[in-house]
This record gives C-alpha cells, sequence and structure tokens, in this order.
C-alpha cells in the first residue's frame, strides 16, 4: 500500500513557485496575493495565519485584511473593488465563510475572474468546463490532481468516483479528471448522500475522492480491492484520549480502508497542503497572465 504524501508533493510545488517566482523577479515582476477575512472564526483566521505566512516565505507580495463581523456588503464590496484596481495584488481570495448577512456569491462575482486565485468566479467555472488553460481551477481539486499524477496513478481511462458534489471540490474535480490530457480522461461518476446504493457505486472505483464533509463516512464495504483513495476531508473530532481532547480525522475510516487500497492519501498530511500550495501556484500564474495582458472575459 502506497501512502500518498501532500507534505511532500506540496513542497515540490513550492519549490516550482520559488523557481517562478525568482524569473518574474528578474523581469522586476512580484506576484502579490491579497486575503480578506470577515469576523473572528478560529478556523478561518487559522487559514488565514497559514496562507499568509506561505506567501511571506516564498517571497510573495502579502496582504492581510482583518475585517469585524459587523463589516456590511458594501463596505466588504468596496474593498474588493478597491484590489481589483490595485495593480500590485494579482490574486485575491476571500475566506469562507463569511458572516451569515453577507451574500457571498455576490462577493465572489465582484471579484476581478483574473485574479480569482481561488477559481469560483462564473468567468472561470465556466473556463475549466471550457478547457481554457487560462482560467484558474479551485485549489483543493486541482491539488487532488496533482497528487495522482505525482503518484504516478494512471487517470486515463480509469473509473473514477467523485463523493460530494459542491462547487468547491467535487463539480470542479469532475470536470479536471474529464478534461482532456495528462491528469484527466477518467470515466467519472459524481456520488453525494442521495445516491442509491452509495457503496455498491463507490465500490466500482478504481479510484475514490472522498469529498462528503463527514467524518469516517467512507468505510472498508465502500472500497474495492485495489483501489486508490484520496480523502479530501478535514474533521475535527473529540478524543478525550488525546492532549487537546480532539483529533483530525478524513472522511474516510482510514485504519479500516488502508489494507485495502493500492495508494492512501492520510489525514492530516495529504491534501490539506496541497490546498495551500496549489494557491500560490495560482497567484504565481496570475502574475504572469496579468503582466502578459491576459484578459479573463
Amino acid at each position: 500500500m502506497q501512502l500518498i504524501s501532500g507534505t511532500a508533493v506540496a513542497e515540490k510545488v513550492l519549490e516550482e513557485c520559488r523557481r517562478d517566482i525568482a524569473a518574474l523577479a528578474a523581469a522586476g515582476m512580484k506576484p502579490g496575493l491579497a486575503v480578506v477575512l470577515v469576523g473572528d472564526d478560529p478556523a478561518s483566521r487559522a487559514y488565514v495565519r497559514s496562507k499568509d505566512k506561505k506567501c511571506r516565505d516564498l517571497g510573495l507580495h502579502s496582504v492581510k485584511h482583518e475585517l469585524p463581523a459587523t463589516t456590511s456588503q458594501a463596505e466588504l464590496l468596496a474593498l474588493v473593488h478597491e484590489l481589483n484596481a490595485d495593480p500590485a495584488i494579482h490574486g485575491i481570495l476571500v475566506q469562507s465563510p463569511p458572516p451569515p448577512h453577507i451574500d457571498e456569491a455576490a462577493i465572489v462575482r465582484a471579484i476581478d475572474p483574473a485574479k480569482d486565485v481561488d477559481g469560483f468566479h462564473p468567468v472561470n467555472v465556466a473556463k475549466l468546463a471550457l478547457e481554457d488553460p487560462a482560467g484558474f481551477v479551485p485549489c483543493t481539486p486541482l491539488g487532488c490532481q496533482r497528487l495522482l499524477m505525482d503518484a504516478g496513478i494512471e487517470t486515463r481511462g480509469a473509473e473514477v468516483v467523485v463523493l460530494g458534489r459542491s462547487m468547491i471540490v467535487g463539480k470542479p474535480m469532475a470536470l479536471l479528471l474529464m478534461a482532456k490530457g495528462p491528469g484527466g480522461d477518467a470515466t467519472v461518476t459524481v456520488a453525494h448522500s442521495r445516491t442509491r446504493d452509495l457503496a455498491a457505486v463507490t465500490r466500482r472505483a478504481d479510484i475514490l475522492i472522498a469529498a462528503i464533509g463527514r467524518p469516517e463516512f467512507v468505510r472498508a464495504e465502500h472500497v474495492r480491492e485495489g483501489a486508490v483513495v484520496i480523502d479530501v476531508g478535514i474533521n475535527r473530532v473529540p478524543a478525550p484520549e488525546t492532549a487537546k481532547g480532539s483529533k483530525l480525522v478524513g472522511d474516510v475510516a482510514f485504519a479500516e480502508v488502508a489494507p485495502k487500497c493500492r495508494a492512501i492519501t492520510p489525514v492530516p498530511g495529504g491534501v490539506g497542503p496541497m490546498t495551500i500550495a496549489m494557491l500560490m501556484a495560482n497567484t504565481v500564474k496570475a502574475c504572469r497572465q496579468l503582466q502578459a495582458g491576459a484578459v479573463l472575459e
């Protein structure tokens, strides 16, 4: 059984970013990422801190806006428009989820699609569906694809089941794996909580992508012998035996499923590190495209 280390592959991606950043610096350019956090959700605050730290480690221009939970929709939109117009900013990320009074979809639509390094703007969703390489792909599915490619897992002709249908992971993951070319050409089924006889569907998979958001939902019965399993889930569950009283687990019951697998990602240390690495890669790409005059319209 092969354990696919997201930590190791993420470092490879970041090393590629360092080379690209050095080349851009030689041309007088410096990629810039602005991260906006509204409210004081602890998990979101931790994510924003880690993104800011990674930017600084790589030598990117990093801007962090931490706004109070009382920030209005109009105030947040004004900041987004300001960042759209800032030539030193190439990527804009508004941390999800915002407070309930914020219309998140409207905020995403307000971001310049050429700076939408999260890949959620309708223009970028369309470009993914159209297999246009100028678009931005959401970081988590892009990271999953990179993990498969670096692990030498052949997707061409493979039967893939994506468990979960969110716009953050499930749907873009399916589009990526169906696309023509390396890391694609798969036959993809998207399954979810309403799928009949779910275990029978997931057992067909050569590659199972678990992104359903339920701790240890995928059990041995869901996985066939010799399958490859990519566990996207990150769930904190009670663990009285630990010092913190809790632990992180994936959407896959690892101890039960791993013995059946040809390859599997752990949690933590699997998909998680890849998400931030691909965000950095998207920011570098945005800088290159904006400087080259690429327009996403």
